[in-house]
């Protein structure tokens, strides 16, 4: 959010209406041709937009597109049928640009992990030489609506894994460009899809992107195992037939200092035969599962300093998390250590590496 070609798209669309200024058909049919051309400008080489619509209180950008190109996973970097920007004309003319709304209808937004672990997202838009910072602007609200998001990962699997999230409704109310200060409201739902069912995310909170301070409550249900089966097992273990996912968690940072408590529960869980899963013997999950009416809970704490190069989010999710899922099939830790010497210590580690997966690298 911090790129200076996002502060100029929101200065671009709101200058159109200098132009209009200058009067009859002629002039607007200009206005809205060079605003056509500078957007697609600052959509890259890859960019294109099919048509620009100015009515009294807003700027309509229709069909907005940017192509996947070589080596890309999807066809399309991002996609939106319709982008309405509604800005505070009487702001122009001022040091502070503000943009009453912006609301993205019909969008799609694809993202990449590469195999090291990096996440790319609009590489021909962010990937290129920054630019000298634009105007300053205020965005009162931006609208996502019945939009997608495919996430391809490939650090799990070649070719890349896809997350696939579908009916992608989210809001951010507070804006800030280019400071990123002051807390910034958001919400996000949509449905992650899976290969026998699919499941909801549900996220809350709120957010001061320059500090990272906030309060942010997450819900994963009934997400599909099937479809993040590469995360927990390694390619020559057990399989999963079915079974699903929920999480809830609540995270607080103050001053990089991270607290977020959760519930993590796997339901319905039924594996291939034979082999291992998350580094334990099939049956001896198979044996736990029954014991439990196929239900296993626990809960976890993740807790650390971001600023800490020692810390690591993904490290301590699958210690924290790997310990509660060994102890929640019944598997005391010091019991493993006393008792099954280095195969108790692969297992804990089996569990918490392959839950850690979906938290990263």
């Amino acid at each position: 959010m911090n790129d200076p070609r996002i502060r100029r798209w929101a200065v671009i669309l709101v200058s159109v209406s200098v132009l209009l200024a200058g009067g009859g058909f002629a002039a607007f049919h200009l206005a809205v041709q060079v605003l056509k051309g500078k957007v697609e400008e600052a959509l890259g080489p890859q960019g294109e937009v099919a048509e620009i619509r100015v009515t009294r209180g807003s700027v309509e950008v229709i069909g907005v597109h940017i192509k996947g190109g070589e080596g890309w996973p999807a066809d399309d970097q991002l996609r939106a049928e319709r982008i309405v920007v509604e800005p505070d004309l009487r702001s122009l003319f001022s040091p502070r640009v503000r943009v009453a709304r912006i609301v993205i209808e019909g969008g799609y937004l694809s993202m990449l992990r590469t195999r090291d672990g990096k996440l790319r997202v609009l590489p021909s838009l962010l990937d290129q030489p920054k630019e000298k910072p634009g105007a300053a602007v205020t965005i009162g609200t931006v609208e996502l609506k019945r939009s997608a998001l495919e996430f391809f990962d490939a650090s799990v699997r070649k070719p890349p894994l896809k997350l696939r999230l579908e009916q992608l409704d989210a809001r951010l109310d507070g804006l800030s460009l280019p400071e990123l200060t002051g807390q910034s409201k958001f919400q996000v739902d949509g449905v992650l899809k899976g290969v026998r069912r699919d499941g909801k995310v549900a996220l809350r909170g709120n957010i001061e992107l320059a500090t990272r301070d906030s309060d942010i409550s997450a819900q994963l249900r009934g997400v599909d195992l099937i479809a993040l089966q590469p995360y927990l097992i390694k390619a020559a273990e057990t399989g999963v037939r079915r079974g699903t996912l929920d999480m809830g968690l609540k995270s607080t940072v103050r001053s990089n200092q991270l607290r977020a408590p959760g519930t993590l529960t796997l339901t319905g869980l039924e594996l291939a035969s034979g082999g291992t899963f998350m580094g334990m013997p099939r049956n001896t999950v198979v044996s736990m599962l029954k014991d439990r009416q196929g239900r296993i809970q626990v809960n976890f704490t993740l807790a650390g300093n971001l600023n800490d190069p020692r810390f690591s989010l993904n490290e301590n999710f699958s210690t924290r998390v790997g310990a509660s899922v060994a102890e929640g099939l019944g598997i005391s830790l010091g019991g493993l250590a006393k008792g099954m010497g280095s195969a108790g210590g692969a297992v804990v580690k089996g569990v918490g590496e392959a839950v850690g997966k979906l938290f990263g690298k």
